[in-house]
Parts: structure tokens; C-alpha cells; sequence
């Protein structure tokens, strides 16, 4: 048996990194207590990892911008293109029904293309549909908005499923689950930024003229900002870094590409029991979420006419709040890696908020909704990164693109039930009953998730790697070789 050592220096592309010492042990001879060893291969944190997640993030931010601007200021578009209640919660739900057919094309263009690919395609797709829409102010124009609304939903396809991918390709063992939570708030922060700002650049007036001046504002602020990010992501926005975050991915980066077929990925996928349990139960956690930000300005008019500034302010702090949730969620995740028992107790939590939001919302005082939907987000937000990261440990070594997009197809799905089905309850029994509807598939979401087996297979391919390591130094102190002459320094 022969050992040769390694340790890698420098930095790439002049960028500083944050390197790991490696070692490299090469096999041979037929002793059977080393054969099947792996290696420790190199692994190295890149500082240009933060640029990476903050320009997803961006694209992430402006598509889901995009996604609410009609349905928060819903009474105000219904008088100005003059359609009904469910013409103007089709320009949300498009976004879900798209996702449905486009999800397996473009996780299986994220694994052969590769992420850059996918998100320089989802912005340059969000541009274009934003731009569509600034031709749009004028009542007669409701079909080409809702083509622009089309076009910006294929985008949302290439952004789902990115952020896991993206953590797990540029982020350490110890900050993975947190840069996965702080890829998902750049579409919060998109959400937010929804319900916060139509609201204010266009007002409720009855002037069509002055209405229509108000909306194209809107319009072009937004394709302003698409296309500055979708320049932005086109310039720097890189693939992977050279050297990989951890061993897990090097492990999977050494794999033969001619082994991998995506076809059998998604049908091993969809025989991992654990995984569809999983899948079910997070899609009606962020299925009842979408509805609820859908139908919220309806939910909040009703009690509290001429409220539609304050309806966006409400739907702010659902979000804000999630956001919260979410980078404690993910914080929790690294220090503590106990997914299934945090996934829980946050699904308990989401369907304890919902009932209290449900419980309050009629009680006449603003103040008191405010509170219950700032509590409800930071728990049903706060569930967002829990389900990727814990689909990934779940799925391992599967690709966390296909594994993502498969959850949020199931909550796309449940997104459309649950937005018709919701807003029928609301027009014939009133809000009480349509929230008490959503109640009722949380808790079955929550017993879904007590189901579930709990094999975090990536945690394990992280340690086994270690501790075979570990056990390959001891075996070689005992045989007389030092750790320091096996682990002396040798530059390439």
C-alpha cells in the first residue's frame, strides 16, 4: 500500500479563499481493511460565495415582485381592466400552473446545463415579461398583461428550486443550511416588497386616466430593475467554484456523468417513501401560504373597507416576519442538524398561527391582525428552507435541483386548490370558513410529518469520509508512520 500526501494552497482567480487542509491517500494491494477507504478529498470556501447568493437572491427578489403586484391592490385592477374576482387571481395563480409542466424540463436542464445557465435564462425571462407589462396600462389591454404575467411564471421555474442547489455548490458543511435560508428570502424580500409598494405607487383614485399613469409607473420601475439584475447576474454570476465546499460534493463531482441518468433519478426519487411524505406535506404547508397572500386583500377589504394600504402592510409582515423565520430556521439547522424534529415542531407552529389568524381576523382591530399575521408568517415562511434542506439530506446523493422542484410542484398544485378553493369559501361562507378550511390540510400536513423517517444521508456522506479518514491516520500511527510525515506539506 502506497500513501502519498497533499496540501492545496493558493487562491482562485486571485480571490481570497478559506482554504482546508487535504489529504489525499492513494490505495493499492489487497489489504481488505483499507481497500474501500475514500478519500479526503480538498475542499475550499470561496469569499466570492456571498456575491453568488446575493445575486440569486436579487433575481429571486424582482420575479417575486412580479408575482403579487396585481393581487394585493386586486378591488383596483378588477375596476380598471373591469373583470371579476377570479380573472385577477388566475394573474397569481399562472404562476403555479406554469410550474407544473415546465418543473421536470428545467431541473433536468439544471443538471445537464448546469445553475448559471438556468438563472441568466429566469432573468432574462423576467425582464422580458416586465417589459411586456409596462405596455399594459389601459383597460383593454388585460390580455397582453396577463401574457407578460405568463412570461415572468416560466421565470419562477428556473428560480424554486436554485436555492438548495446553489448552497450546496459554493457553501460549507457548517453554513449550508443558512445560505439555503437566506436563497429563499430574496424571493421573501420579492413577496415583501409585493404587498408593500403597489399599494403605495398606485393609489385607489377614480380618475381612469390618472389610474393608468399611476399603474405605468409601476410597470416601468419594475422592468428598470429586472434589466439592471439580469445585467448584473449575465456579467458575474459564475457556475461552481473550482475546488468543492465539502466532501459530499466532491464525492459527486468524481462521479462519472455517463452514470447518471435523470430519468432514473426522478423514479428513485418517487420510490423514496421518506421524500413523498415529505413532498405532500410541504406542499400543503406552501400551498395554503400561497393562498393566503393571494386572496389577502380580499380577506382584509371585507372586514375592513378602504383598508388596501394597510392590507399591503399586513401581507409586509407576514413576510418580514417569515424572513426571520427562515435565517433562524436555517441558523438552527447548521448548529443543531436535527431536521425532522424542527420541521415538525415549525408545521405545528404554522397550524397554531393559522388558527389563532383565523380566530382574530374578524375582531375588528387592526392591531390585533397585524400581530396574528406576523406570527403566522414567521412560522409558515419560516417552513420554506426547512423543506429543501431536509428534501436534500433526505434525497442525497440525488440532484437538489430535481428534488426542490419536485416539492414546489406539489405546492404549486396545492396552490391552485387551495386559492379556488378558498375563494369560493369566501364568497359564499365568508373569511372564517376559509381559513378553518386551510386549518384542516395543515394538520393533516402535520401528521404527514411526524411519518417521516428521518435518513439524513448527506450528513452521512459528510462523515463517513472524516471518520474513515480518522481511522486510516490512527492505523498508520500504530504501523510507525508519524501524522506529521503523512500529513507533510507538499505545494503543487
Amino acid at each position: 500500500m502506497s500513501v502519498q500526501d497533499h496540501e492545496w494552497t493558493g487562491s482562485f482567480g486571485g480571490a481570497p479563499a478559506e482554504r482546508t487542509r487535504s489529504v489525499f491517500y492513494l490505495l493499492s494491494g489487497d489489504s481488505s481493511d483499507t481497500a474501500h477507504l475514500l478519500p479526503l478529498m480538498e475542499t475550499k470556501l470561496y469569499k466570492r460565495r456571498w456575491v453568488m447568493l446575493f445575486l440569486f437572491s436579487l433575481y429571486s427578489m424582482s420575479n417575486a415582485l412580479m408575482w403579487l403586484q396585481y393581487g394585493i391592490i386586486s378591488d383596483i385592477f378588477m375596476r380598471f381592466y373591469d373583470i371579476d374576482s377570479l380573472a385577477i387571481d388566475w394573474l397569481s395563480m399562472i404562476y403555479f400552473l406554469t410550474y407544473i409542466p415546465l418543473v421536470l424540463p428545467v431541473t433536468w436542464l439544471l443538471d445537464s446545463r448546469g445553475v448559471r445557465e438556468v438563472v441568466v435564462m429566469g432573468s432574462a425571462l423576467n425582464c422580458v415579461g416586465a417589459w411586456i407589462k409596462t405596455g399594459t396600462a389601459d383597460p383593454s389591454m388585460f390580455a397582453m398583461t396577463f401574457v407578460g404575467q405568463f412570461v415572468c411564471s416560466i421565470a419562477t421555474v428556473c428560480t424554486l428550486g436554485i436555492p438548495s442547489r446553489l448552497a450546496s455548490l459554493w457553501f460549507g458543511q457548517q453554513e449550508v443550511s443558512t445560505a439555503c435560508s437566506i436563497g429563499v428570502l430574496g424571493n421573501q424580500l420579492g413577496i415583501a416588497i409585493g404587498f408593500l409598494v403597489p399599494p403605495i405607487l398606485v393609489p385607489n383614485v377614480d380618475d381612469m386616466d390618472e389610474l393608468a399613469y399611476h399603474i405605468r409607473v409601476m410597470f416601468y420601475i419594475c422592468a428598470g430593475v429586472s434589466t439592471f439584475i439580469f445585467v448584473l447576474v449575465v456579467m458575474v454570476f459564475q457556475e461552481r467554484p473550482e475546488i468543492p465546499p465539502t466532501q459530499s460534493q466532491a464525492q459527486a463531482r468524481n462521479s462519472h456523468p455517463d452514470e447518471y441518468s435523470y430519468q432514473a433519478s426522478i423514479m428513485r426519487l418517487l420510490r423514496n417513501k421518506p421524500f413523498m411524505l415529505l413532498v405532500i406535506s410541504y406542499g400543503l404547508n406552501v400551498g395554503c401560504f400561497y393562498a393566503i397572500s393571494t386572496l389577502l386583500n380580499r380577506m382584509i377589504i371585507e372586514h375592513y373597507p378602504g383598508e388596501e394600504v394597510n392590507a399591503g402592510r399586513i401581507g409586509l409582515t407576514i413576510v418580514i416576519a417569515g424572513m426571520a423565520g427562515s435565517l433562524l430556521c436555517g441558523i438552527w439547522l447548521d448548529k443543531t442538524k436535527t431536521y425532522k424534529q424542527t420541521t415538525l415542531v415549525v408545521y405545528v407552529l404554522s397550524l397554531a398561527g393559522m388558527l389563532v389568524y383565523a380566530f382574530t381576523l374578524n375582531l375588528g382591530r387592526l392591531w390585533v391582525v397585524f400581530i396574528t399575521a406576523g406570527a403566522l408568517g414567521f412560522f409558515m415562511t419560516g417552513y420554506l428552507p426547512l423543506g429543501f434542506e431536509f428534501a436534500v439530506e433526505l434525497t442525497f446523493p440525488e440532484s437538489e435541483g430535481t428534488s426542490s422542484g419536485l416539492l414546489n410542484c406539489s405546492a404549486q398544485i396545492f396552490g391552485i386548490i387551495f386559492t379556488i378553493g378558498q375563494g369560493k369559501i369566501l364568497d359564499k361562507w365568508g373569511t372564517f370558513a376559509g381559513n378553518i378550511f386551510l386549518c384542516v390540510f395543515l394538520l393533516i400536513g402535520t401528521l404527514l410529518t411526524g411519518l417521516i423517517k428521518s435518513d439524513l444521508r448527506r450528513q452521512k456522506a459528510n462523515q463517513q469520509t472524516e471518520v474513515q479518514t480518522v481511522s486510516k491516520l490512527t492505523a498508520d500511527s500504530e504501523r510507525g508512520i508519524s501524522t506529521p510525515e503523512v500529513l507533510k506539506e507538499r505545494k503543487l
